[in-house]
């Protein structure tokens, strides 16, 4: 095992990691914006205002991004695991 291979396998693994994220914290950060200028504008300062919302909006992402994560982690994994005896050996 080169120290190319593991600098490779480091840099999907955050790449994949980055990709996996990226739906889930984009969508968060639109909605708080959302609700932070509503708020902002009706001067309305109520916690459970800016929380409920977020986290449906996620649950939302997930369902829609869901499969395809999913899908990207385990081709991650499956490319990993058959890359064994290449590192290996």
């Amino acid at each position: 095992m080169t120290p190319d291979s593991v600098i490779s396998i480091g840099q999907q693994a955050l790449t994949v990691t980055a990709m996996l994220a990226a739906p889930m914290l984009l969508s968060a950060l639109a909605a708080g914006l959302l609700i932070g200028m509503f708020q902002a504008a009706t001067q309305i300062n109520e916690m459970t205002l800016s929380f409920i919302p977020k986290l449906l909006v996620l649950v939302g992402a997930l369902y829609l991004g869901g499969a395809w994560m999913l899908s990207l982690i385990t081709g991650y994994t499956e490319t990993l695991i058959r890359s064994i005896p290449a590192l290996v050996g």
